[in-house]
């Protein structure tokens, strides 16, 4: 099993479209004003946004998108008037990490984890 996509609600579609096409991700469904996908560049994965009235309460969905070059993209993003909430941080957990707020509060994380994203040295031994 792999995953393949995620999709997100968002009270306007329309200007979320804008700001994750500033991310770099590319828009292959149209389906406006109530649903689009995009292509995450550099995989075989998708990620979409569907129309709804209402938010759920809280802190919203939590969406990583892994970077190579980390710092460069968040250098270029910022270029183009993307503003970050924190810049590029090595955390404890062993992942270089950038956060920012997309139109509806979801929270994005752009990361860099190298090996440690699928085998951190606390890593559980299935074998044993």
């Amino acid at each position: 099993m792999n995953l393949n996509q995620v999709t997100i609600p968002s009270l306007d579609v329309s200007k979320s479209v804008l700001f994750y096409e500033r991310l770099g991700l590319k828009l292959i469904v149209r389906s406006l004003p109530d649903y689009v996908r995009f292509e995450c560049p550099g995989g075989g994965s998708s990620f979409s946004i569907q129309k709804r009235d209402k938010l759920s309460s809280g802190t919203g969905v939590y969406i990583y998108f892994e970077c190579d070059e980390l710092d460069k993209h968040v250098h270029d993003l910022i270029e183009k008037g993307i503003e970050f909430d924190e810049l590029p941080t090595d955390k404890r957990w062993l992942w270089r990490e950038a956060r920012l707020l997309d139109p509806d509060g979801n929270q994005l994380i752009l990361y860099y984890a190298g090996e440690n994203r699928l085998n951190p040295p606390w890593r559980l031994n299935l074998k044993e």
